[in-house]
């Protein structure tokens, strides 16, 4: 059952609650701590320290995803939202901030006179903050915000959708998805939709492996508090005795499989106690825990991707550098 909260004329909260099963932080932590190799899940990096932590990232001369974005929606943005037809309803996966989405929000209002926004986060503080934001912004917005998993979001069925709709992931945010997660998210994104709807998806294209690591372990260390704050949570909310100072943040790029892993290596024979659930997790010198896979994309595998769900690749635009791709994808 979802409940419905009014916070303003133009805005309105839907908190979808988890799936019945649903596996708990500390339920993941242990899971992933007895598997070998080790593997920690990457949607617990974003606590109220992780997220400030990424924020900061995103401004790092290393890390140009976000800039890279950005400047395709500031170029293309007027072309973007009009290849569809109008009017555009939006529906985004990761909110955030909004800032880029604000690029969209603006360019639609340009054609129509009205407009809604319904942004999915699992923050319900981070969606309400956003979403209030925006509509004192944009007079013609209305925002129905969903807070909750993606996943359990869409498949609920609580997304209402009214007219023709642009949904969008942005970030290369689907590429933190292992490839079977990232097509029944896709699965889902089409159950919602409708034949005509678009999906406006951000995709970090492959490249040289210099580049790539260096997004993931900028020379400042920022990257590497972000993945050690997964152990200091631990520590926080599960009674965890993690020795930071004792692991060493490391990223490859796996070209065979397109993706930049990140791990946590154990620079010594340890045993780590978790007191919150009553386990303990031993470590040998040199061992890797897996915490996050950030998979990178040529333009023919996205289309091939939309097309296995159900989407034709209608468009895309690049930077100037060629690093990063915007593709629009149409329901069929």
């Amino acid at each position: 059952m979802t409940t419905q909260t009014a916070v303003s004329d133009r805005f309105e909260l839907i908190e979808v609650p988890r799936s019945a099963g649903a596996a708990t932080f500390a339920e993941e932590a242990a899971r992933g701590l007895r598997s070998m190799p080790k593997r920690l899940s990457s949607k617990y990096f974003y606590d109220e320290v992780g997220s400030a932590l990424f924020d900061a990232i995103t401004h790092l001369p290393e890390y140009y995803l976000t800039r890279a974005e950005t400047e395709i929606l500031s170029e293309w943005g007027w072309q973007i939202v009009r290849v569809l037809g109008g009017p555009l309803d939006f529906l985004e996966l990761g909110s955030g901030s909004a800032v880029k989405t604000r690029l969209l929000i603006g360019e639609a209002l340009r054609l129509q006179d009205r407009l809604r926004y319904s942004p999915i986060d699992i923050s319900i503080d981070a969606v309400r903050a956003s979403s209030l934001a925006l509509v004192e912004t944009y007079h013609a917005l209305t925002v129905r915000a969903y807070a909750g998993d993606y996943f359990d979001v869409l498949a609920s069925r609580a997304v209402r959708l009214e007219r023709k709709t642009l949904a969008m992931f942005m970030g290369s945010n689907v590429g933190n998805y292992e490839p079977g997660e990232a097509a029944e998210l896709f699965s889902l994104l089409g159950a919602a939709l409708r034949p005509g709807d678009g999906l406006l998806l951000g995709a970090d294209l492959k490249k040289d492996r210099a580049t790539l690591e260096r997004a993931y372990d900028d020379a400042a260390g920022v990257t590497a508090a972000f993945d050690l704050n997964l152990l200091a949570r631990m520590n926080r909310e599960l009674g965890a005795d993690f020795d930071l100072h004792a692991f060493k943040h490391v990223a490859r790029y796996d070209e065979a499989r397109g993706s930049v892993d990140s791990f946590l290596e154990a620079q010594k024979a340890m045993v780590v106690r978790l007191s919150a659930i009553g386990m303990q997790a031993a470590f040998a010198p040199g061992e890797r825990m897996q915490t996050e896979s950030s998979y990178k994309f040529a333009d023919e595998d996205v289309a091939a991707f939309g097309k296995s769900a159900g989407f034709r690749h209608e468009a895309a635009w690049h930077d100037r550098a060629h690093r990063f791709g915007v593709h629009l994808l149409v329901r069929e």
